[in-house]
């Protein structure tokens, strides 16, 4: 299984570099915008677990669920925003610039490739739910917190 900053990269990368002309040239910017962006990036990427987050913090975030709006219509983490992953730059506007901004999917790897194009923009106030939403379900929801401090020695 591909680490979510492993598909991050790969995804966002292979999609930018394939849409750009000229793509083999160092002089590329979408390249040196990634590259760039590489070279400062945290360990994980703005990745973070369901279970890291306590039941009360999560007001703080601005939730965002990227999947398509079938999806979300079926079921999402509760005052999540609905921004499909292909919507999110063009959409950037409305987003808050003053508070946390989650992003998540089924399982992590459309919201991975959101956040890396938001962080690119400049946007370093993004995390990605690590897991998605099904991890999200399947570690307790809002519980997860609490359950994870539970099963600590």
């Amino acid at each position: 299984m591909k680490s979510c900053k492993a598909v991050l990269a790969a995804g966002a990368f292979g999609m930018l570099v394939s849409l750009s002309p000229n793509s083999q040239g160092a002089e590329n910017p979408a390249i040196k915008t990634m590259a760039d962006y590489l070279a400062f990036v945290d360990y994980g990427g703005g990745t973070i677990g369901p279970e890291q987050i306590p039941a009360a913090d999560w007001k703080r975030f601005h939730v965002v669920d990227t999947r398509d709006a079938a999806q979300y219509a079926k079921g999402h983490i509760p005052d999540a925003v609905n921004i499909e992953w292909r919507q999110v730059l063009e959409r950037r506007e409305e987003l808050p610039g003053d508070k946390p901004i989650l992003l998540y999917c089924n399982t992590g790897s459309l919201s991975a490739q959101a956040g890396f194009a938001l962080r690119v923009a400049g946007m370093d106030n993004v995390q990605m739910l690590q897991g998605g939403y099904e991890g999200w379900k399947a570690k307790g929801g809002f519980d997860a917190h609490q359950r994870a401090s539970k099963n600590q020695p």
